[in-house]
Order: structure tokens, then C-alpha cells, then sequence
């Protein structure tokens, strides 16, 4: 085989790896190109057949992941509703007056008012029906807040000459009995306003066998005991 001949099939060989590799390695098909020839890697641009099924395709990926990961912009837009924790007051809607003092607590440490206020009750209508003992207790915070009386509870009951249970102006120790704990419910619900007055200004009362012949706008008679303001 003469010189020219070897020549010309190593030059062949050549030609045709070169071509082999420039055609199947993007890289270096880039590489290649782009110093030579300052020729920016042209778009990728998918097949016609392909180009055709991509709204199909982009529809399928939403519907597939719609039950499972929403899009950033679905879950910005989407408001984030926090539970608003319910209001816990004092001032609750009972069906009766009977069911708001059955829900009163009272055991334990009494405060000082609200016991004068009980020892009122207890004292004065621990044998009416529970409207007649709001009334009581409502006659002594009444008093306190006129302005006309001593502006405690405790000071109401010790005034002199106004109630007949208090002597010497000491106020009684109740037993603790039953009677005695519905009179501390009693004056929770009169104090914490759980249930309507039901002898609003009233500032006077007494019992319906004795006629003081008091000439005062009546409110209401409750039980065996008539108010006035």
C-alpha cells in the first residue's frame, strides 16, 4: 500500500470520529461551535408530534397534583382562618334562676362582701322561694350603691337600727348548712348580676304580716315579703 493511499484512509478515520463525536456529545458540539463561530446554542426547540401533546400533558400534571401539593401561588392566595377562642364571661344566659345558682361555687374562701351579702339573705328570707332571696340580696347592694347608704355590704347590714338579726352592730356566724350555701349562690348571682333584678331600686322591704304603713312607691311583694323603694 503506497504512502498516499494510508494517508488518505487515516485521514477518513479521522473525519469520520470527529463527526461521530460531534454529533453525540451536546458539550462538546458547544464547545466546538460557539468560540469559532461566536454562534449563540440555539433554543431547544421539542418536536412537532411533542409540541402538539403539551397543554395535554401540563392539564394531566395539574389534575394529578391537585389532591396532593397545591402551587405556591394557590396556597398564598388561599386565607388562613384562625378559630376565634369563645369569650368566657360572667354575665351566661341561664334557663332559670334556679339553674344560676345551682351553677355558682361555693366552697372554699368567701370574700368578705359577698359574705354579708349572704348573711343578709340567710337571715332575712332563708325560707323564701330563691326570687325572694335575690330581692334581699338586691335590696343590700341597692343600699351600697345609692349613694343614701353606707357604700359596702358590710356596712348596710351593721347600720344601725336597720336589720334585726345584727346586735351590738356584729353581724351572726351562719351554720354551714344547706340554707346557708344556697344564700352564698344566691349572692353570686345578685353580685355578679347573673339574673335580672327582680325588684330594681328597691331600697326597702318588709315582712307581709306587720303594716308600718310606709308611704313609698311599692316595687313588688315576692314571697312573704313587700319592697319598696
Amino acid at each position: 500500500m503506497t504512502f498516499r493511499v494510508r494517508a488518505a484512509i487515516i485521514a477518513a478515520v479521522t473525519f469520520c470520529a470527529g463527526a461521530v463525536a460531534v454529533g453525540t456529545t451536546p458539550g462538546l458540539a458547544f464547545e466546538i461551535r460557539n468560540p469559532i463561530l461566536n454562534d449563540p446554542e440555539p433554543e431547544t426547540v421539542p418536536p412537532a408530534d411533542i409540541a402538539e401533546k403539551l397543554p395535554a400533558l401540563r392539564a394531566a400534571l395539574v389534575a394529578q397534583g391537585a389532591g396532593a401539593t397545591h402551587s405556591v401561588e394557590f396556597a398564598e392566595s388561599k386565607p388562613v382562618v384562625q378559630p376565634v377562642p369563645e369569650e368566657e364571661a360572667e354575665d351566661l344566659d341561664f334557663a332559670s334562676l334556679s339553674d344560676a345558682v345551682a351553677a355558682q361555687e361555693v366552697t372554699g374562701a368567701v370574700d368578705r362582701e359577698l359574705r354579708c351579702v349572704a348573711i343578709g339573705v340567710y337571715y332575712e328570707s332563708k325560707g323564701e322561694p330563691l326570687s325572694g332571696q335575690l330581692a334581699v340580696a338586691n335590696v343590700i347592694l341597692n343600699r351600697a350603691a345609692s349613694g343614701r347608704y353606707p357604700s359596702s355590704a358590710c356596712a348596710v347590714l351593721t347600720q344601725r337600727s336597720q336589720f334585726s338579726f345584727v346586735r351590738g352592730g356584729r353581724l351572726p356566724t351562719p351554720p354551714n348548712n344547706t340554707a346557708w350555701r344556697r344564700a352564698l349562690a344566691v349572692a353570686q348571682v345578685a353580685e355578679r348580676n347573673l339574673w335580672e333584678n327582680p325588684v330594681p331600686r328597691a331600697l326597702f322591704f318588709h315582712a307581709n304580716y306587720v303594716s308600718p304603713n310606709w308611704r313609698r312607691p311599692r316595687v313588688a311583694t315576692i314571697g312573704n315579703h313587700i319592697f319598696y323603694r
